[in-house]
């Protein structure tokens, strides 16, 4: 797939605890949720074709992290992106459908002011994260293929591997299944520009109705050495989607740190910060 075609988007606070961590809770202080569990927020990152949006710029990389020269705390988000067909019924989004899923960072710059989500997520080229390996889905109903499926991330600086982010089982996510998918879809027909929020249905329209969407459906909580600790040149930023049948968090640990990529099972994204 050409995913300079494909509209990037990504959903804030899926995860319990991710945000006041990030430091970025008070941001959405005024957000109206419909249960306190309820993610906050659908926000772009990149928005092919609309040529007066610095979201036209296109962010994924399989192998590089570009850290901006005037940001000093820039941090890895791991998640899982999900590829999904959109299906319209005249201007709105009708549904989606699932095709693939992959292990995917969110990169994020932690910028003080900034009004919007986006203003934090995309700074140009090689500022996101998507794994060359996808892995078919075919629904995101309960007991589907996801359902067995842990996130991991890293940070390799020199010769030590830290863990990044918290080993988390992709069933935690605070919406997920059908849920999530229902979520996604009204928030991209009816959310207003309010706050932190984007109009998500005018871009959708400014984009020319793009066929698929590329779909981050939240980041997991930080280590205690990840909340701390931001990307620096040099560093490798690790990210593993893989399956709680093929391996343990200590086995997938042991692979990480002792460079065995091409032995690993899943999805999996490694970038060089640069």
């Amino acid at each position: 797939m050409d995913y300079q075609k494909v509209l990037g988007l990504g959903v804030a606070g899926n995860f319990a605890g991710h945000l006041e961590q990030a430091g970025e809770a008070r941001d959405f202080a005024n957000v109206k949720t419909a249960e306190k569990k309820a993610p906050k927020a659908l926000f772009p990152f990149y928005l092919p074709n609309k040529e007066d949006s610095f979201l036209k710029e296109f962010p994924l990389s399989k192998t590089a992290l570009r850290i901006p020269n005037d940001a000093d705390k820039v941090q890895i988000e791991p998640e899982i992106g999900i590829v999904f067909k959109i299906n319209y019924d005249k201007d709105q989004v009708a549904s989606l459908q699932p095709l693939w899923f992959g292990a995917y960072n969110d990169c994020s710059i932690r910028r003080e002011g900034a009004k919007k989500i986006s203003e934090k997520k995309n700074w140009g080229a090689d500022s996101k994260g998507y794994s060359p390996v996808s892995i078919t889905i075919d629904t995101l109903a309960q007991g589907g293929v996801l359902d067995d499926y842990r996130i991991a991330s890293f940070l390799i600086r020199g010769d030590q591997c830290f863990d990044y982010g918290i080993d988390s089982a992709v069933r935690d996510y605070s919406y997920f299944h059908e849920e999530l998918l229902t979520w996604i879809v009204d928030h991209m027909n009816n959310q207003k520009d309010e706050g932190p929020m984007e109009n998500i249905h005018e871009y959708i329209q400014a984009c020319g109705r793009p066929e698929h969407c590329l779909i981050s459906i939240g980041a997991t909580r930080y280590t205690e050495f990840g909340e701390k600790n931001y990307l620096q040149k040099g560093d490798l930023s690790v990210v593993l989607a893989y399956s709680e049948k093929d391996y343990t968090p200590e086995q997938v640990k042991e692979l990480i740190s002792s460079f065995r990529f091409s032995e690993i099972k899943g999805s999996l994204l490694v970038q060089r910060a640069v």
